[in-house]
């Protein structure tokens, strides 16, 4: 492929940032052998889960509009994934505050976001006809 590689939105590119540093956190904590050759200091394990979770981010359908995972209605990680994302985020979610506070701030902050509406922009707007 011979284009320009075209540049994230900066929340997504936070939000990968996050979603790495956190598995980087949990990987150095818990596993032994880290694998110097990803070029991320992680195990084969989390390489393999920061990959695909760079990837559902890649994917996502709501594009930069996107909530945080947790407050998302489409639930696009196997479940197996979707679980070792979960443990990730049990230990690393609470070290974030002390290690990385900026990144767990606006994490927190994204996640107070309202989740994108699909539809009906009409829903308790004020937008319907005029003269009700």
């Amino acid at each position: 492929m011979g284009g320009e590689e075209v540049r994230q939105p900066r929340r997504l590119a936070r939000e990968e940032k996050t979603i790495a540093t956190m598995i980087a956190m949990y990987c150095r904590d818990h596993h032994a052998a880290p694998a110097a050759d990803d070029g991320e200091g992680l195990c084969p394990e989390c390489s393999d889960l920061l990959a695909y979770a760079r990837l559902r981010l890649e994917k996502c359908r709501y594009g930069a509009e996107k909530p945080t995972c947790a407050n998302c209605e489409t639930h696009c990680y196997r479940p197996a994934m979707r679980e070792r994302v979960r443990e990730v985020m049990r230990y690393s979610g609470p070290r974030m505050l002390r290690r990385h506070p900026v990144l767990a701030v606006a994490h927190l902050v994204d996640g107070r976001a309202t989740p994108v509406d699909d539809g009906n922009e009409d829903q308790g707007t004020g937008a319907g006809p005029a003269g009700s």
